[in-house]
């Protein structure tokens, strides 16, 4: 017997023994669901692992037909100038996908009838090794045919002086912190990083130390650190990778609109690809924010950015249900949107399923499952002038 036929023959065993088990497991089910036991439990086993195999070969094959939807974009994505030159407005996202599998952003597509080629993630700063570089998650989203998108946090209170020690006490590290920054005092975790970068071999964009301006949000804003302090410590980190070679990273630099200061905060032509913001609507679900229409969060902004002449990403793009007509405020944000805004390049939506990071109980982003939203969206992207429409598009 040939070895072709001797694995053929062991899979299709392995299989058998698979749907048999699978059928016992529903078998016994029905007879008592209140006692297990060995057998119960290991059939069960058997069960989820069947399950979980089907799942990934359905996850795999729609992983495979992402990329082939995909392939204008093929070249497009190994080059950097590209990328920032593009004539297409580019979409992305970010979700509560983890880890390896990004089956809430292909679900979203799906239900857009779009596909990202941007797909990001968030990352804070930090000395164990879950805030190491993400390569798991970089390597998939390049598997499955996107450019990876890093926002990147430095927090500053997970590092330890034992191996950083020219940081401050845990008490004052955030007062100043950006000075520390800026003086190489954290070098050694941010050249672990360029380097982890460097060997991607793709460009990704990273948006490091992002809303700086804002006051009440992050450390790294202005009750810490004087605008100075920042562009010093974003330089610093860009000096840290090219003195690697990661030449692949696309820098973003990315202000809260409501704080002002852009110039006071930019870090200059030569440190900044991208100028990004977020532009969310949290409608009527908090105490501090009311019905505002993209025009209002973006469009009175917009002139100020673009005086920078650099490519514009909507970074965090979203709206709640709460206040107002969801659809139409998506509707009114595409309708004759490059028009308004030539400079954008790139939107990437917020989808998290239960975000609490700016209000005082979790709310919802997704619009996957909202027919009236994902119809509306769909039917202003149609209008859209071919020369900016990405390709894929229906």
């Amino acid at each position: 017997m040939s070895l072709f036929k001797k694995k053929f023959k062991r899979l299709f065993n392995v299989l058998i023994a698979l749907v048999i088990g699978y059928s016992v497991i529903y078998g016994l089910a029905a007879v008592s669901k209140s006692s297990k036991g060995p057998l119960g439990g290991f059939l069960e086993n058997m069960g989820d692992m069947v399950q979980n195999i089907e799942h990934d070969a359905i996850l795999g094959k729609r992983e495979k037909n992402r990329e082939d939807k995909l392939s204008w974009f093929k070249d497009q994505r190994k080059n950097k100038h590209s990328l920032l030159k593009t004539k297409y407005i580019l979409f992305g996202a970010s979700d509560d996908s983890k880890g390896e599998s990004y089956e809430n952003i292909i679900n979203l597509e799906d239900s857009l009838a779009l596909t990202f080629p941007i797909i990001h993630i968030y990352k804070a700063w930090g000395e164990n090794p879950e805030y190491k570089f993400p390569k798991n998650e970089v390597n998939a989203i390049v598997r499955i045919g996107s450019v990876p998108m890093i926002t990147w946090e430095p927090w500053l209170g997970k590092f330890s002086k034992e191996n950083f020690p020219k940081i401050k006490d845990p008490e004052i590290r955030n007062n100043h912190g950006l000075k520390s920054v800026a003086n190489g005092d954290y070098d050694l975790f941010i050249k672990e990083w360029a380097a982890e970068a460097k060997k991607v071999g793709y460009p990704i964009y990273l948006r490091m130390g992002h809303e700086m301006n804002d006051p009440y949000r992050y450390p790294w804003g202005p009750q810490n650190n004087d605008p100075s302090e920042f562009v010093a410590a974003f330089r610093h980190v860009h000096d840290v990778f090219d003195s690697v070679g990661a030449s692949n990273v696309i820098w973003i630099w990315s202000p809260h609109l409501t704080y002002g200061k852009f110039k006071e905060y930019y870090p200059g032509s030569d440190y900044v690809d991208v100028v990004a913001t977020g532009a969310l609507n949290y409608g009527t679900s908090t105490s501090w924010s009311d019905w505002w229409t993209f025009e209002q969060i973006f469009g009175n902004y917009y002139e100020q950015l673009a005086a920078f002449y650099k490519p514009i990403m909507i970074a965090e793009f979203g709206s709640l249900k709460p206040g107002g007509d969801r659809a139409k405020w998506f509707g009114d944000t595409f309708d004759n949107f490059y028009n308004k805004y030539p400079f954008v390049n790139s939107i990437v939506f917020f989808h998290y399923s239960s975000d609490g990071s700016t209000t005082y109980k979790n709310v919802s982003w997704y619009i996957k499952n909202d027919n009236e939203v994902t119809t509306e969206i769909k039917k202003q992207l149609k209008k859209w002038a071919p020369s900016i429409k990405q390709p894929g598009m229906e």
